[in-house]
């Protein structure tokens, strides 16, 4: 029972090991995690381009023909996201049979 354990101890290596994979993980997770505000999560620009495969020029011709609602601040633009899936839910276009 009165061991002393090392850094070189296997055990520690194996823990210390464990503890960077699971820290790499974490800052993948709140990379990919936009924060929430009242329950809403907003989307930037360069962020809706992305997740909607358009480019930021297509976002700003839909935003000034009315297609998309959005928010400024300042010169910031951000998108709700459930205004997003409700745009896209209504033009939803359903196969042919």
């Amino acid at each position: 029972m009165n061991q002393v354990i090392t850094y070189n101890d296997e055990r520690v290596i194996r823990l210390q090991q464990k503890l960077r994979e699971t820290l790499k993980e974490l800052e993948q997770i709140l990379k990919n995690t936009t924060p929430s505000l009242n329950r809403h999560r907003y989307l930037t620009d360069a962020e809706l381009a992305k997740y909607l495969k358009l480019s930021r020029r297509t976002l700003l011709e839909y935003r000034n023909a009315g297609i998309l609602t959005y928010y400024q601040i300042g010169g910031k633009i951000l998108y709700r996201e459930s205004d997003i899936e409700e745009l896209l839910e209504k033009n939803k276009q359903e196969a042919l049979k």
